[in-house]
């Protein structure tokens, strides 16, 4: 069984400049300190991290990160291409992923991450789906558990099993 995470980053400043370069909030950094502790809970701790190249989504992950600093370091690949991708563009990452990676955690934007989680559950709660299909808030995350190679997941290949979203709200 493998385990898919897909976040959106946490809160971040309002468009000032350029929106690539926008940083987190003092609730951002709350929020992905959050999310690292509630992977760490879990058991969700991923072995490969996506992070799209935008600055809110690296600084997400850094908090997420020193929340999981005692476990083994993951694989981060940074990826210009997940920042302003859609569904599919995520979808194609995932399945280009390594075999061998049992956790995966993508740390990107919306509406890719929810598009995603949407295109790829197979099977789901109600509510979960219903989420998803919403969106998801900043800071927020879907697991997916996928059964199979990362090459052969397919449209509605994977399990829907959790959507957290964040105790602290914007």
């Amino acid at each position: 069984m493998r385990r898919l995470v897909l976040l959106r980053h946490a809160k971040a400043e309002h468009a000032g400049g350029a929106d690539e370069l926008r940083r987190l909030t003092s609730l951002g950094v709350r929020q992905a300190g959050g999310v690292g502790a509630a992977l760490r809970a879990t058991g969700l701790i991923p072995e490969r991290v996506l992070v799209s190249s935008a600055l809110r989504t690296q600084e997400t992950w850094t908090h997420v990160a020193a929340a999981l600093a005692d476990v083994p370091e993951p694989e981060v690949v940074l990826s210009d291409a997940l920042y302003g991708a859609h569904p599919g563009e995520v979808v194609d990452h995932v399945t280009a992923t390594d075999a061998r990676v049992r956790t995966l955690l993508v740390v990107g934007h919306e509406p890719a991450m929810s598009g995603a989680a949407a295109h790829l559950a197979g099977s789901a709660s109600a509510a979960h789906l219903a989420q998803v299909r919403a969106g998801l808030p900043t800071g927020s995350y879907a697991v997916l558990e996928v059964v199979g190679p990362w090459a052969e997941l397919e449209p509605m290949g994977a399990r829907l099993v959790d959507v957290v979203r964040p105790a602290w709200r914007d």
